[in-house]
């Protein structure tokens, strides 16, 4: 497996991925498939091995907020694992999705036997919690505009493929709906940035896909 660059697996050593490999089973998802659901009571990890899965809530209003995106070695669920609460969120295989299931009890005896692990899974919360603080932060100082151009350089970032002529498309299957959720915005005003941004010839656009040609403007319109 191919883990994603800063995920938690990407920061295990041999030995601690070997440990954690024999603790699981694999599963498999189809696009659009829940894994689980906001308010189960369940205490498994799924670890994505292939493909992405999306991770939403709720609001009271019935708006899909888009917490995060997960790829090849991010974990899922882990905090029903550790603290035994229902899910607080829902996760959703964006395409074709692959995971290693771990049950709770494992993965607390896994935690707890491996110390190199259990000190690079802090640090992945620890770098959650600082997205989450910076997204926050964004939705005070940024416009609908803003937010959309921060969104996509992190999602180039994260998913960039090389398109050719110097741009970075962007790999992952996403709709505007999931990036409105993801920014806080409406569909309307990411269908007006993305429109703005094709304009400026800072993006290209097609179906379901998003090629970055122009990072430095994009980043420029988010600060």
């Amino acid at each position: 497996m191919e883990a994603s660059p800063g995920s938690w697996f990407a920061g295990l050593s041999a030995a601690e991925r070997a440990a954690l490999h024999g603790r699981g089973v694999a599963r498999r998802y189809r696009t659009g498939a829940g894994l689980f659901h906001e308010g189960d009571l369940s205490d498994w990890v799924a670890m994505v091995t292939s493909g992405q899965v999306k991770v939403s809530s709720l609001t009271p209003d019935g708006k899909e907020v888009v917490l995060a995106i997960c790829g090849p070695g991010e974990l899922l669920g882990e905090l029903s694992a550790i603290d035994s609460f229902p899910r607080s969120a829902t996760a959703t295989a964006v395409g074709p999705v692959e995971v290693r299931v771990v049950s709770g009890q494992a993965f607390r005896e896994y935690l707890a036997t491996q110390p190199g692990a259990s000190l690079t899974f802090l640090r992945s919360l620890s770098g959650r919690l600082r997205d989450s603080d910076r997204r926050r932060v964004e939705f005070v100082a940024l416009d609908s505009i803003g937010r959309v151009a921060s969104q996509l350089i992190d999602l180039t970032e994260r998913y960039g493929v090389d398109a050719g002529d110097g741009g970075r498309r962007i790999d992952l299957p996403i709709t505007q709906d999931e990036l409105a959720g993801l920014t806080g915005a409406s569909r309307e005003a990411v269908g007006k940035a993305l429109q703005l941004f094709r304009r400026k010839g800072w993006v290209t656009t097609g179906r379901r896909t998003v090629t970055v040609v122009d990072p430095d403007g994009l980043r420029a319109r988010a600060t």
